[in-house]
């Protein structure tokens, strides 16, 4: 079944590219809301659920947190900050995992993978050391 592009759908689709960031539904509504004052926060919930569902858009649920959505649905990994909660694009080599072998000990065919790292980030990093300094 062809997904049908509604103006709600291209809107979210096109503030989602053009922001470059890893949003949640939340921070997504506040920016579309701007241009589309009729949005309510349930639509664009149901269309990020339906554009992942699709495949058109990846939706991220890293560490048990927030969902966050993105644009880019090719096969990369995430870095995602303990303190703010930022979660940026981490470029690993993919081509050295020998994904075959990930699974073998537990009996598992893999399908895929994703690494989540975890860390601090530069800016939450620089305000840490403005507090110590005080």
């Amino acid at each position: 079944m062809q997904l049908r592009m509604t103006n709600q759908r291209e809107m979210i689709l096109r503030e989602l590219k053009k922001s470059k960031r890893h949003l949640s539904a939340d921070e997504l509504y506040d920016i579309v809301k701007k241009v589309m004052p009729r949005i309510s926060l349930a639509t664009v919930y149901r269309n990020l659920e339906i554009l992942s569902e699709k495949g058109v858009i990846r939706k991220l649920e890293i560490s048990g947190r927030q969902k966050r959505f993105d644009f880019d649905v090719s096969d990369h990994d995430h870095i995602y900050c303990a303190m703010c909660h930022k979660v940026d694009n981490l470029n690993i080599e993919r081509k050295n995992v020998n994904s075959e072998q990930l699974g073998v000990e537990a009996g598992y065919s893999i399908t895929g993978y994703r690494v989540e790292v975890i860390g601090i980030c530069p800016e939450c990093q620089k305000k840490e050391k403005i507090k110590e300094k005080k």
